[in-house]
């Protein structure tokens, strides 16, 4: 990871998605690498499908930072506070 926060957004997408998405690309700053996984176009090699069932993900959208599932994205919903606390769009 060295000095990159990794924030994994899982969508299904869809238009109900595309806010979460478009809201965590406009917080990241420079320490943030955002990878958008749509798993309605799962990836060739499985690996979003493989980190979704990792991560326990019951909901879309969901957000994963540095590999934890946010609490907002635990059958709830994604939140910017929760985003906050979890450093993005602050230096690392």
């Amino acid at each position: 990871m060295g000095n990159k926060r990794i924030i994994e957004v899982f969508t299904a997408g869809c238009s109900v998605c595309q806010p979460t998405v478009k809201m965590v690309q406009g917080m990241a700053c420079s320490s943030c690498e955002v990878i958008v996984y749509d798993l309605s176009k799962p990836c060739d090699t499985r690996e979003c499908i493989q980190k979704a069932q990792q991560y326990g993900i019951k909901s879309l959208p969901a957000v994963a930072v540095n590999g934890i599932l946010l609490n907002c994205c635990q059958n709830k919903g994604v939140a910017e506070a929760e985003l906050k606390n979890a450093g993005i769009g602050q230096p690392v």
